[in-house]
């Protein structure tokens, strides 16, 4: 990953809201969750939602599907991994004791 790229999608989730929409659709897996859905769960208004969605998906964080008349939302766990990877490359000359809780997650 290049350092541009990170910074980009480090930047995208900088903001509240998108961190908290992001969040939400990390949990939900790869089914993802409707638009409306991640609205009225974390209380954020269709056009305010939209927003948001729409930078999510263009820096390629998260990726939408149409079902029917519903668009579902899920984050794309490729770019999240590439993203842990570069933060964490070299970390510590390779050292696995300088990441507690990340080990703890395995």
């Amino acid at each position: 990953m290049e350092t541009l790229n990170a910074a980009e999608l480090l930047a995208a989730l900088g903001h509240e809201s998108r961190l908290s929409i992001y969040r939400r659709l990390v949990e939900a897996g790869p089914d993802g969750m409707n638009a409306s859905a991640i609205g009225e769960n974390l209380g954020i208004a269709p056009a305010t939602l939209s927003f948001h969605l729409a930078h999510l998906n263009r820096v390629g964080l998260i990726r939408g599907r149409q079902e029917s008349r519903f668009i579902y939302y899920c984050a794309d766990y490729g770019v999240m991994d590439d993203l842990l990877s570069f933060l964490t490359d070299n970390c510590c000359k390779g050292s696995q004791a300088c990441l507690p809780k990340t080990q703890s997650l395995k």
